[in-house]
């Protein structure tokens, strides 16, 4: 996975008492973070409001790769307790 795109608001309740979008944003954010952070991967990260934008500009390693698996089935497993709320589409980037 080269990264992700998170846009929107999980509409579960009104803003700011939305624990669906509250929990989305945590793990984003905690991928987020990790990656550049802790794991020191190049990325361009890019917040604003309801809009995230994260993509490595490299990951030979695989680290990257694996944190976005994990962030994804943390995703699967939130569209799975807040049904109808969040959706998770998988794109292919070209080359």
């Amino acid at each position: 996975m080269l990264g992700f795109h998170i846009t929107g608001h999980a509409g579960y309740a009104d803003r700011g008492n939305d624990i669906a979008c509250a929990s989305v944003s945590s793990a984003v954010m905690m991928a987020a973070n990790t990656a550049t952070e802790v794991f020191k991967l190049d990325a361009k990260v890019d917040v604003r409001e309801d809009e995230i934008l994260f993509k490595f500009n490299g990951d030979k390693d695989g680290i990257g790769d694996r944190l976005l698996l994990g962030l994804l089935l943390q995703l699967d497993i939130l569209s799975d307790e807040f049904p109808g709320c969040i959706k998770i589409e998988n794109n292919t980037v070209p080359d």
